[in-house]
């Protein structure tokens, strides 16, 4: 239900408050009582009785709560009506609609993130171990990486989710870089350090982006520490 047709009954139960239909005897409401009607709000199951009177309509206050699924709470004398979503609640929404990852993004996100770190793994072990680095090697996890990557930009479907894919975007670009940089030193014949990655920075800026994407995916929320730009 909108947020138009929750005011209107919000606007609704405020009449009968000021009416005060809670505190007029039955006999007196029985008087002059034209028709009966029922209320029904669409999309909640139930219903409850409406009385017209004197060319207006009247609903008891508790079977509107009932029937909205809302809550009454009395303080002295005033009647304060909660409907769902409505409030402190519907602010609460809203920030984690807009912080708050996906099931189904999270999951593809983490996926991605293993693929991404098995592959530096290979190459961090490539390089330390004097190991030659072809192509066709890399290309056995670089493809992973990216059909993964893919299917977590299809997955994304919140503002976290989206924000996250860029961020793992980031990750998998600078990989590939650096992947294609230590292929291309080979292809060269140029002779690589086994230390070569210790100090290298492209390959710290990745380190420090999983970590920072391993702590997100621990929240299940989305936290831009400016690790993967």
């Amino acid at each position: 239900m909108g947020k138009r047709m929750w005011r209107e009954w919000a606007l609704l139960a405020g009449a009968v408050m000021l009416a005060g239909l809670m505190v007029v005897p039955g006999t007196v409401l029985s008087q002059g009582v034209e028709d009966s009607r029922t209320l029904v709000i669409e999309g909640q199951a139930g219903q409850a009785p409406v009385m017209r009177l004197r060319g207006k309509s009247y609903v008891e206050l508790e079977a509107l709560a009932r029937l909205s699924h809302g809550s009454l709470s009395f303080n002295g004398n005033q009647v304060t009506l909660t409907l769902p979503g409505s409030g402190a609640n519907t602010a609460t929404t809203a920030t984690g609609e807009k912080s708050d990852f996906s099931k189904e993004f999270l999951r593809a996100g983490i996926e991605e993130m293993t693929m991404i770190r098995e592959w530096r793994i290979v190459l961090t072990n490539a390089v330390q171990n004097g190991i030659p680095i072809g192509d066709d090697w890399m290309a056995i996890y670089r493809g992973p990486a990216l059909k993964s990557l893919r299917l977590a930009s299809v997955a994304a479907s919140t503002d976290a989710d989206r924000s996250a894919y860029q961020l793992l975007s980031n990750e998998y670009d600078n990989m590939k870089k650096l992947s294609d940089r230590f292929v291309a030193a080979h292809t060269a014949q140029n002779y690589l350090p086994p230390d070569s990655l210790k100090s290298d920075p492209l390959n710290e800026q990745i380190l420090s982006c999983a970590r920072s994407l391993a702590a997100m995916a621990a929240s299940g929320q989305f936290v831009d520490d400016g690790s993967c730009h």
